[in-house]
């Protein structure tokens, strides 16, 4: 399969301030081209590139006042390795997070889904959340939580993993939150979905289904959405004024998800 993925960004930067970017799609599959660019008024910034858990690039650097554009491409040809499995990971992705309060729907967790393991599990979260919820976008605010997403039944795709992680982990399931550039998506955007550790390995949950899993291609993992932001910054001002993104496949593939899928 390959992949190519684009992400634009325009800003305006009232006051200087420290950015940092996660919009490159991870290392492992091999890139054929890849184009990063950051400027300020057409002239070019040069990030500071750290590494972050999981192989996720982040880009940081320092913004001037000014028009800010972020431009990025790639095009992957064939499948990364599966995510390796750490022993840290299995405990660090089993505990509560600032957007995952497992601890809270524990009682939710049980009552709905008791006696379920592995790959049924998955699948049983996948449609609860997938039937519960409805995809409204701009329903939900930056800082609601699995809890507040349950409340209000509706939210978009960061809503949906962070309710599908805040139950696996209150099952004894470690799973975490993983932005991707999405093949088939619509409306095209970066997308969130939840990656949960069963039968030995890292698979992906969208309770969503607005993109065959066989497609997504990495950028960020972590904890939630606090992990894996595309954009933060620190210390000035920055109004996002435009962004756009786009992630086609060469061969979209069709779906069974009744069938566990890795993160490639």
């Amino acid at each position: 399969m390959q992949r190519s993925v684009f992400a634009h960004i325009d800003a305006t930067v009232d006051f200087g301030t420290t950015v940092v970017f996660s919009i490159a799609a991870a290392p492992g599959a091999t890139f054929t081209r890849e184009v990063i660019d950051y400027r300020v008024d057409g002239k070019p910034i040069v990030p500071e590139d750290i590494t972050d858990n999981h192989g996720t690039r982040l880009h940081q650097f320092q913004v001037p006042p000014g028009r800010f554009t972020a431009r990025y491409e790639a095009v992957v040809d064939g499948e990364a390795p599966a995510a390796p499995v750490e022993p840290v990971d299995l405990i660090r992705y089993l505990r509560p997070s600032r957007y995952c309060e497992s601890d809270t729907l524990m009682p939710t967790a049980l009552g709905e889904f008791r006696g379920l393991f592995d790959r049924e599990l998955l699948e049983a979260v996948s449609s609860w959340v997938g039937s519960e919820l409805s995809y409204v976008p701009g329903s939900s605010a930056p800082t609601d939580g699995a809890v507040q997403t349950l409340l209000l039944r509706k939210g978009v795709c960061r809503d949906y993993a962070h309710l599908v992680i805040a139950l696996l982990r209150a099952l004894d399931v470690p799973a975490r939150l993983v932005s991707v550039y999405a093949p088939g998506l619509y409306p095209m955007d970066f997308h969130a979905v939840a990656e949960a550790f069963v039968e030995g390995a890292w698979h992906i949950v969208d309770a969503t289904t607005l993109a065959p899993r066989q497609s997504l291609l990495r950028i960020a993992t972590g904890r939630d959405a606090a992990d894996t932001a595309f954009l933060t910054n620190h210390g000035g001002n920055l109004v996002l004024d435009h962004l756009e993104v786009s992630a086609v496949a060469d061969v979209l593939p069709a779906d069974d998800l009744t069938q566990l899928v890795e993160l490639h």
